[in-house]
């Protein structure tokens, strides 16, 4: 067989996900649609996930070029390929912090085997059993089918279960780790009051020691920036080598500008999670309080569930924001893309980000940013006064200087939102994030790679719609 019908055969894919909710959280996300842009390159994707279970997308839908939206050609991003197969396989755990009934025991007749009694016995004591037992689930199911997977990849289970090579699990493993769970961790301790809280989160947090272990065994690694890149190789112990980034994406289709939504003067939209520390929502409410001195119209969308108490909680209060504040949750991408699009400013506050999605979906949209300086942010929103407006993570003060600027200048708005999008088109769509993680999975397989064939000849087909535009 020659290298290049190695290079382009269709791989069988197992993906591996410990939580799948595809509406919130980073790493149901990436698995919805990481996996449908890999079965549209061809290739044979299954989900294995436990609950919430992913929702998967049908990867043979006629999806709008991304560049489309702004009248004229998009680059070519992948090849021409018959779409590949995408299924979904339940690895089902004992689901226990499911709502209405978090942290439930469960009845006798749930109990399978001895992994069921490790993963209640984890949570009476208060730690937070799912990345090892569902890399012990997934290790005895791709043990039973071993040879059907050219490649196995890892969504940040980071489990026990996982290690030991093509022999214990039937293929190659190649491991997504978005951030550090310990950068996580660290800022809750910042956070907590008192030695109960203190000693409640190391609890919970007692997992991230065998990722570490993990991490440090494992032989390709994929991770979504280069700040995340560093902090894996400071916090986890990871060799700089292993590590591959691949930038993740917006779905640029359906988060883009449309002329037809009206701005509703003043709205300012965030994506957060209230009981998150490092997401930084306080600073924001703060922030909002000093800038409605100035614009009287200024109010908050939250993308997440109003908390009952809190900080954030507390912030409202105190500021007499009540009526300022709005909490949605439950909706769907559409809807968001159209709340984000009636935004005159979208807003990421956070004191740390492994990439920032929601950065990424509001510069899509042509939707102003305004974002902090935490993490990896900068690598998505780009130079302040360019592609957005950045500050420094944890300063309220410099938040209301941001936002009372962006709502009072128009121009500013509509440069900073065309640059957005432009950014993203070039940079950050979902089809280049699968283009060069199959590249990362032929070199975990020791196949040829695209990336070793001279640059010249995908130039033509890839160069960025900016550029060919100013040709």
């Amino acid at each position: 067989m020659s290298a290049e019908a190695v290079t382009d055969r269709p791989l069988r894919i197992a993906l591996l996900t410990y939580k799948g909710n595809p509406f919130c959280g980073g790493q149901g996300v990436y698995v919805r649609h990481l996996s449908r842009e890999l079965a549209r390159l061809g290739h044979s994707v299954e989900v294995i996930g436990a609950q919430p279970y992913p929702v998967l997308d049908d990867p043979g839908r006629p999806e709008p070029p991304p560049g489309a939206v702004r009248g004229r050609p998009a680059p070519a991003e992948r090849p021409a390929a018959a779409p590949g197969r995408l299924t979904l396989t339940e690895l089902p755990s004992l689901d226990l912090y499911r709502q209405p009934d978090p942290f439930r025991t469960p009845r006798r007749g749930e109990y399978r085997d001895w992994v069921d009694l490790l993963e209640v016995a984890t949570m009476w004591t208060g730690g937070f059993p799912e990345p090892l037992t569902f890399s012990l689930r997934a290790r005895r199911h791709l043990a039973a089918r071993h040879g059907e997977f050219d490649v196995v990849h890892d969504n940040q289970t980071l489990g026990y279960g996982l290690l030991g090579g093509p022999r214990a699990l039937g293929a190659p493993l190649v491991t997504t780790i978005h951030h550090p769970i310990t950068v996580d961790r660290r800022l809750e301790l910042d956070a907590a009051t008192g030695w109960r809280q203190n000693a409640s989160v190391r609890r919970w947090y007692g997992f991230t020691r065998m990722q570490r272990r993990v991490a440090r065994r494992l032989p390709s690694v994929v991770t979504v920036s280069g700040s995340s890149r560093q902090e894996i190789a400071d916090d986890l112990g990871v060799a700089r080598e292993r590590i591959d980034v691949v930038p993740i994406g917006a779905d640029t289709s359906l988060f883009a500008p449309d002329p037809a939504v009206p701005e509703v003067p003043g709205r300012i939209v965030t994506t957060s999670s209230a009981d998150v520390p490092l997401k930084g929502l306080v600073f924001l409410i703060e922030a909002l309080a000093k800038a409605r001195i100035q614009c009287p119209e200024a109010h908050l969308v939250v993308v997440g569930k109003r908390p009952e108490e809190g900080p954030v909680a507390e912030a409202i209060a105190a500021h007499g924001l009540a009526g300022a504040v709005e909490f949605v949750k439950g909706i769907s991408d559409a809807e968001l893309a159209g709340l984000v699009r009636s935004a005159q400013v979208a807003c990421v506050p956070s004191l740390y980000e492994g990439f920032s999605l929601p950065a990424a979906e509001a510069m899509a949209t042509g939707t102003p940013l305004l974002a902090t300086t935490g993490g990896a942010i900068p690598e998505v929103a780009g130079r302040d006064g360019e592609t957005c407006l950045a500050v420094p993570p944890g300063d309220a003060g410099a938040l209301a200087d941001g936002l009372v600027r962006l709502l009072g200048d128009p121009e500013l708005r509509a440069r900073l939102g065309a640059a957005g999008r432009e950014r993203v088109l070039e940079k950050f769509t979902w089809q280049k994030a699968a283009l060069r993680t199959v590249e990362c999975y032929r070199a975990a397989m020791g196949e040829p790679s695209r990336r070793t064939r001279p640059p010249a000849a995908r130039r033509p087909a890839e160069a960025p719609a900016a550029l060919a535009q100013s040709r």
